[in-house]
């Protein structure tokens, strides 16, 4: 058994089609189909249903995709521990981030964390789409996660495997252009628009994309939306609507010095907004020494470390 295999596994997982699962293992469908036949067989059992879109899991694949996961994280986290071992370096605390977080939270944040400076550590920040962040974190490549989460939404640190606090929390609202004179959103949101409204919006990999959908925060805004650009980077939507390109869903923490200036507008009232939170996963199993540490500063620096707060998500 390859453990590409698993890989693959679990990345149709993820996204639910073959082709979009392919093009993410840089394979052709054809070859990925048949990795994911030869797991199968392996198995003995089927592990996806084919019949509808996007596949789903059979019943033998809910039960396979805990051992996948465990088997694929136990084998980077082992093959690190022997390379670790293997070489005299400084120690590193390894950081997988949301983009959008390493730009708009992390710097401010790192530096109110009191005792910083005792972990004698080099952090290693590695800024990426959701999907990709995970995928580091299940093979023991990154210690810790930090991303925008919502009770609504699910992904593959949602398990007894991890754990995580929450750090902070954030909203996330539609903005549009100004009109020409300043007084209003051009494109606004609400119902009685003659033409649907043009939307910029997340693709699949992003985790602000999965909790717009999980949320249904478009959906309750109550108006005809035609998607006309794509793209996983907060920054490049943003941009995009600055321009007029349509509407972006985007955090305040993004967007607030633009609403000030006058740069964007609301596009739809403050009922609209999705609160969400800022929130650090990490592995439940011993790390090293450093990431140990780093954590024990962490959950010392934030104030709200209520049972609700710090969960097995």
């Amino acid at each position: 058994m390859d453990a590409a295999w698993l890989e693959d596994f679990l990345a149709l997982v993820d996204l639910g089609h073959f082709s979009r699962a392919a093009e993410q293992r840089c394979i052709t469908q054809p070859a990925f189909s048949r990795r994911v036949r030869a797991l199968e067989d392996w198995v003995g059992a089927p592990l996806f249903t084919r019949d509808v879109l996007p596949v789903t899991l059979t019943p033998a694949g809910e039960r396979f995709r805990p051992v996948a996961e465990e088997t694929l994280r136990r084998l980077y986290l082992g093959r690190e521990a022997a390379r670790e071992a293997g070489r005299m370096a400084a120690a590193t605390v390894r950081i997988a981030s949301t983009q959008t977080l390493s730009v708009s939270f992390f710097p401010n944040w790192i530096r109110t964390i009191e005792g910083f400076e005792q972990i004698q550590a080099t952090i290693n920040l590695t800024a990426a789409h959701m999907a990709a962040c995970e995928q580091m974190m299940l093979r023991g490549e990154a210690q810790f996660l930090l991303c925008h989460d919502h009770p609504a939404t699910t992904h593959m640190l949602a398990s007894d495997q991890f754990r995580s606090v929450h750090l902070g929390v954030d909203r996330l609202l539609p903005v549009s252009a100004p009109r020409p004179d300043g007084s209003g959103p051009l494109f606004a949101l609400g119902g009685g628009a003659a033409a649907p409204i043009p939307l910029l919006t997340y693709t699949g990999e992003s985790g602000l994309g999965r909790i717009l959908a999980s949320s249904r925060a478009m959906e309750r805004s109550e108006t005809v939306m035609r998607p006309v650009f794509a793209s996983h980077l907060t920054s490049v939507l943003v941009a995009m609507a600055r321009d007029a390109h349509g509407v972006a869903w985007a955090p305040l923490s993004v967007v607030s010095d633009d609403l000030e200036r006058g740069r964007l507008h609301r596009a739809l009232g403050r009922q609209a907004d999705v609160e969400i939170e800022i929130r650090l996963y990490r592995p439940r199993t011993r790390q090293s020494p450093a990431a140990e540490k780093f954590w024990t500063l962490v959950f010392d620096n934030t104030s709200d470390l209520s049972p609700g707060n710090m969960s097995s998500q």
